[in-house]
């Protein structure tokens, strides 16, 4: 039985992180590849996974790359590629230039592996989704943004800790664009069952879900000169595997909508059950005044990224 292969495209934190995590899963095969002028680095952190293999007990071949042609034929690919914003850059300089490496490797994707599954999780993630949907003229349930997995993620364990309960008991749903205007859902928010409203005080949660919305930033903060990069790959290699694997999970992801949720034709997270064809079903939910007046306004956010855009 052939064995999946996964590309990584970027094979900086998140990217290399990505690859140790869904090594060690045994999703398939990985290439790692990152841009020429970086040569032997995709190849020595690929060699390095690689040799922990049998430390580890995990059978996949690792592989390191400058170039796509190792890419061919992959079931998943996930590109991080792209530059982290720096002190003096305003955002459109990040969109213009994260447009550009994006493009250019949604459009290597689609020309070695047309019938891949792509996630997205290069920045701003909203606009970067689109411009990987629009280079690699993939239909739209083949390209997916992760961002609601790395969210809700959050959300649990800052719940977890504050209950005094295990992280997998707590279950969250958030939708919205990837960013402060996220929309954490309280009523579908539980642990073990009970509504964490319930469980937590109103004062609290409002707290937890502020920093929710910051968790990213309050990471940067922290590192100094860095961003967050284990639970954002663990968060894609959740989706990948769900791919992959075709466990048709129901994760938060960024997903294109056109008449769900009234969205328009624009990528923005909510609830699917992904599988081997990637987004297989967007799921709507019932929201309350509040809820879709905050979802409106997320939405209007990514649209207004998405104009941004040049490509």
């Amino acid at each position: 039985m052939r064995r999946a292969k996964i590309s990584i495209i970027g094979a900086g934190n998140v990217g290399a992180t990505a690859a140790h995590w869904a090594a060690s899963k045994e999703l398939g095969d990985i290439v790692l590849v990152d841009v020429p002028q970086v040569e032997g680095m995709p190849q020595g952190k690929a060699l390095d996974l690689y040799q922990s293999s049998p430390v580890e007990g995990f059978d996949a071949r690792i592989t390191g790359a400058t170039t796509y042609e190792p890419t061919a034929g992959s079931d998943v690919v996930i590109i991080t590629a792209g530059v982290a914003r720096k002190p003096g850059m305003s955002r459109d300089d990040l969109i213009n230039i994260n447009t550009g490496i994006v493009k250019q490797v949604a459009e290597n994707v689609a020309k070695h592996s047309p019938k891949a599954v792509l996630i997205v999780v290069s920045n701003p993630l909203d606009a970067m989704v689109y411009v990987a949907w629009k280079a690699s003229g993939f239909p739209a349930k083949r390209v997916v943004g992760q961002a609601g997995v790395l969210d809700a993620a959050r959300f649990r364990a800052f719940l977890a800790a504050e209950i005094g309960c295990s992280v997998e008991d707590v279950h969250a749903l958030l939708l919205g664009g990837h960013g402060d205007d996220m929309v954490p859902l309280l009523r579908y928010t539980f642990a073990g069952g009970i509504p964490v409203s319930q469980l937590v005080s109103p004062q609290r949660l409002e707290e937890i879900v502020k920093r929710t919305r910051s968790g990213g930033a309050e990471i940067v903060s922290l590192l100094k000169t860095g961003s967050a990069y284990y639970a954002p790959a663990s968060a894609t290699v959740a989706m990948t595997e769900s791919i992959i694997r075709d466990k048709k999970r129901i994760l938060a992801c960024a997903a294109y909508c056109d008449k769900e949720y009234g969205v328009g034709g624009y990528f923005v997270g909510v609830p699917c059950v992904l599988g081997t064809e990637g987004v297989e079903k967007i799921i709507e939910i019932e929201l309350d005044d509040s809820e879709r007046k905050m979802f409106k306004t997320s939405v209007q956010h990514v649209m207004d990224l998405v104009k941004s855009v040049k490509i």
